[in-house]
């Protein structure tokens, strides 16, 4: 057998302790798959004092993860301290620049940093492994990297947020409103004191983008992801997913368009017949379009210590192996700067909340403010009318479009606006048929 992988770990949260003690638990069986031993002998985190659940005695402790990225007796890095800048980025650095594999589940930091440290990691005849970054315990990394690449990939689409997903699956089975729903959320620990970083779509965007890079051969381009998040859905807008046959679902999406490359994040209507429709509660799921294989759905857990830490000791094992992949599938210099498409050109169906006061002609001004555009629309709903009638007098019209653009749908509510006749910010939401 081979001699044995020294790795030291940097971060010692929920993902850290997970990952150690999978890698003490099943040391043997690790082995026996790897062709060698793989032995922890490093380790780094704030509080030295702190209770994590698991024996770190017979480890070397740093305080400094890039002082122990550079210890000559680390031979891997495995980093899930998280954060896209300070100490997370330091460590990645240092091992890197050494020649030394990195493991990672900092989504962040490969946002805003992939294609700098992909290329330091080149130069050094070296990799990254983030598996564990996207979608915790899926599979999508290995196989938009490795088990597809016989495909050309048209579209990347998901759930990729367990937060949002459980918040969403609650507040329609429930009928609850989104601040209810979060609070039960940040109680049972699937969402943080300040979930912004959830519930406004970013940690989905981040995600996004890295699988867009895997998919298309570009650059990360985190920047041009289109996001909204999930704290402007209503119970009414749920209600009325359901009763025109669809769910609501925070969606990533990745495509190929006549325009360039799309990348959106935003609450959705998705058809309930769908696979996506139906993974409900902290689940995550990642759908791929390929040719020539069609489509591929991939359901698992989305988050949380044990998920998270099967994708790294994945990715460890791996490189144990010597099965080392060029970080984003290619070699940094070919990777192509992606061709923005604007969200302005994004074309499909639209379901649009209105809040209308009650005076004659409303109506008519919403319709012909749409028909100017030449927007088609397929049906128009007021929904309990005199049982939603607010305190101002207004009350809720649903508008549902058929296939227009984004530019047509906004510059068309902005008039609306302009009109004076609604009460409150109009809701969009994009049909995904």
């Amino acid at each position: 057998m081979a001699k044995p992988l020294k790795v030291g770990i940097a971060g010692l949260g929920t993902v850290g302790a997970a990952t150690i003690r999978i890698l003490v638990g099943a040391h043997n069986e690790l082995s026996a798959r790897a062709g060698r031993s793989i032995e922890i002998v490093a380790v780094s985190a704030r509080s030295k004092g702190k209770d994590r659940g698991v024996d770190l005695g017979a480890y070397r402790w740093y305080d400094d993860a890039a002082e122990m990225a550079r210890d000559p007796g680390v031979e891997l890095l495995v980093e899930v301290m998280g954060g896209s800048e300070g100490m997370a980025k330091a460590a990645i650095e240092a091992a890197l620049a050494l020649g030394k594999p990195v493991v990672t589940a900092n989504k962040a930091l490969l946002a805003a940093h992939g294609p700098a440290l992909a290329a330091l990691a080149e130069r050094n005849n070296t990799t990254i492994a983030f598996e564990a970054a996207v979608a915790g315990g899926i599979p999508v990394i290995k196989a938009l990297r490795e088990a597809l690449v016989g495909n050309k990939v048209t579209r990347v689409s998901g759930i990729m947020n367990g937060t949002c997903n459980y918040i969403l699956s609650r507040m329609e089975a429930e009928g609850l409103d989104f601040a209810q729903c979060l609070k039960a959320a940040q109680e049972l620990g699937y969402a943080e004191a300040d979930p912004t970083f959830d519930v406004e779509g970013f940690d989905t965007a981040h995600k996004l983008a890295l699988l867009t890079a895997l998919a298309f051969g570009t650059e990360v381009d985190s920047d041009a992801v289109y996001v909204e998040g999930i704290s402007g859905v209503t119970p009414l807008d749920l209600e009325m997913a359901e009763e025109l046959g669809f769910r609501i679902k925070l969606l990533g999406v990745a495509e190929r368009t006549a325009a360039g490359i799309e990348q959106r994040v935003h609450p959705t209507f998705v058809s309930r017949q769908s696979q996506l429709a139906n993974v409900m509660g902290v689940t995550n799921a990642v759908a791929i379009e390929a040719e020539p294989v069609g489509t591929i759905t991939l359901v698992g857990p989305g988050a949380g210590g044990g998920a998270t830490a099967s994708a790294v000791v994945g990715d460890i094992v791996d490189l144990a192996r010597g099965n080392a992949v060029t970080t984003f599938g290619r070699p940094s210099q070919v990777l192509e700067k992606p061709i923005r498409a604007p969200m302005q050109r994004h074309e499909g169906g639209y379901y649009i909340r209105l809040q209308v006061l009650d005076r004659p002609g409303a109506a008519a001004i919403i319709a012909s403010r749409m028909a100017e555009r030449g927007i088609s629309l397929e049906s128009i709903l007021q929904k309990g009318r005199e049982a939603r009638r607010n305190a101002n007098g207004s009350v809720p019209v649903i508008l549902i479009t058929y296939a227009t653009t984004e530019l047509l749908i906004r510059n068309a509510v902005a008039a609306i606006a302009e009109d004076g006749v609604l009460d409150g910010t109009p809701q969009v939401i994009r049909i995904e048929r």
